[in-house]
């Protein structure tokens, strides 16, 4: 499983996020992993992941500017490694 512009994501249903004034931090009971969310617009991008058709819209609607999607797309790919967020169908 690759994240994609075009793939369909959701905060894993094991996973809190707690607001920080950084952006979040995210904590999967399952594996008991502990991630912190840097960005506000990061945290945004993940919450809305689950409300949206793909990934390029959560982007979109967080405002984060095109040149900048590779890079949170990068984000995601390390967010799905640790499960903090996993693939879902559209």
């Amino acid at each position: 499983m690759s994240v994609t512009l075009e793939s369909s994501w959701a905060l894993s249903p094991s996973v809190a996020l707690r607001p920080e004034p950084f952006g979040a931090l995210a904590y999967h009971f399952g594996n008991r992993k502990l991630t912190f969310l840097k960005r506000p617009q990061l945290v945004a991008v993940v919450r809305a992941l689950a409300e949206v058709p793909h990934v390029r819209a959560a982007l979109e609607g967080a405002g984060v500017p095109a040149e900048q999607h590779p890079a949170y797309v990068a984000a995601l790919e390390g967010l799905a490694a640790s499960d903090m967020i996993v693939e879902r169908a559209r």
